[in-house]
C-alpha cells in the first residue's frame, strides 16, 4: 500500500474534527433551542392541562361529560372519520397519477394539490357559503330539495375535506417519485395486473409514507377550526366541533371548562406525535435490517 493510501485516512478523520463546531458553539445552539422550545411549546402546553385541572379532577371530568360537549366530541370524530378515508384514497391516486405518468395538466394538478397550503382557512370557509348557502349559487336548488348542507354537518365534512387535502398526496408524491417504476414495470413483466402490482409492490414501499400522511390528515381535521367557524353556524349540541366549543366555552367566561376541552384536543396531539416517533422508529429498524441484508460481505485480500 503507497504512502499516499496511507495518509487519506488521516486527512479524512483530520478534515472531519475541523470541521466540527467548538464545544461553545454546539452548547449554545442546543441551548437557544430547549429554551425556545420550552418556553413557546412545553410551557403553553403544560398551562394547558393545570388550567384545566385548577378546579379539580370533579369539575374536569363534569366539564367533559356535559351533553353539548359530548356532542363537540362525536361530531369531531365523525368528521376525523369521513375526511381522512377520503382525503387518503384520493392521495394514493393522485400520488400514482403524478409520480407514474406523464400527462398534460400534471403541472395544474400539482398546483391545485397545494391550493389549501395558499389559502386562508376562513377564505375557505367563505368560498363554500357562496356556492352552497341560500343565497349562493347553488342555494336556491339544495334548498328545493330539502338539502342543507351549510350550517350543517355536510359543510363541516367539505371544510375539513379542503383543507386536509394535501396532506397524504404530498408525503406520497416525492416517496414515489424518488424510488421511480422499475419494481411496478418487472412485477407487470411477469405478470402482475395492475391491483397486485399496486397491492403487493407499490403499496408497501410507500405505506411509511402514507402512514406519516394519515397521521397528519388526522390531527389537522381534529384541530381545524377557521373554515369550519365559517360553514358551520355554531349551534351548541349539532353544529359545534371541539375547537368550536372551546371558544364558546371560553368567550363564556367558563375557562376551566374550555381549557378542559383544550386538554383533550392537546391529548389528541400528543398521541399523535408519538405514534408519528414509533412510526419513524420502526422505518429506521426496517431499513437498517434490509441494508444489512442487502449489505455484501467484505473479503480482505493481501495485497
Amino acid at each position: 500500500m503507497s504512502s499516499v493510501a496511507r495518509s487519506r485516512p488521516a486527512a479524512s478523520a483530520k478534515s472531519q474534527r475541523g470541521a466540527e463546531e467548538s464545544p461553545l458553539v454546539k452548547w449554545t445552539l442546543i441551548t437557544i433551542a430547549l429554551l425556545f422550545a420550552g418556553t413557546f411549546l412545553v410551557l403553553p402546553l403544560a398551562n394547558v392541562f393545570y388550567q384545566a385541572l385548577s378546579k379539580g379532577f370533579g369539575s374536569y371530568f363534569r366539564a367533559l361529560v356535559e351533553p353539548d360537549t359530548l356532542a363537540s366530541i362525536r361530531l369531531t370524530l365523525l368528521v376525523a372519520a369521513i375526511s381522512v378515508p377520503l382525503n387518503c384514497f384520493f392521495g394514493v391516486v393522485a400520488a400514482w397519477a403524478v409520480a407514474k405518468f406523464d400527462f398534460k395538466g400534471k403541472a395544474l394538478l400539482l398546483t391545485l394539490i397545494d391550493l389549501p397550503f395558499s389559502v386562508s382557512p376562513v377564505v375557505a370557509g367563505l368560498m363554500f357559503v357562496v356556492l352552497f348557502g341560500l343565497q349562493g349559487y347553488l342555494g336556491e336548488w339544495l334548498d328545493a330539495h330539502d338539502m342543507k348542507i351549510i350550517f350543517n354537518v355536510p359543510g363541516i365534512v367539505l371544510a375539513t375535506l379542503f383543507i386536509t387535502f394535501p396532506f397524504v398526496a404530498r408525503e406520497l408524491i416525492p416517496l414515489m417519485q424518488a424510488q421511480g417504476s422499475d419494481q411496478e414495470q418487472a412485477a407487470l413483466t411477469l405478470g402482475a395486473n395492475g391491483l397486485q402490482t399496486f397491492w403487493y409492490v407499490t403499496l408497501p414501499s410507500v405505506k411509511w409514507g402514507l402512514l406519516y400522511g394519515v397521521i397528519l390528515c388526522n390531527a389537522r381535521a381534529m384541530g381545524e377550526f377557521g373554515a369550519v367557524a365559517v360553514v358551520s353556524g355554531r349551534v351548541s349540541g349539532l353544529s359545534e366541533t371541539m375547537p368550536l366549543r372551546v371558544e364558546k366555552l371560553y368567550n363564556e367566561y367558563n375557562a376551566a371548562a374550555a381549557f378542559g376541552v383544550a386538554s383533550l384536543l392537546a391529548l389528541l396531539a400528543l398521541l399523535t406525535l408519538g405514534v408519528k416517533t414509533w412510526l419513524e422508529h420502526r422505518q429506521s429498524l426496517e431499513m437498517e435490517r434490509s441494508q444489512e441484508v442487502e449489505e455484501p460481505s467484505t473479503v480482505s485480500h493481501p495485497l
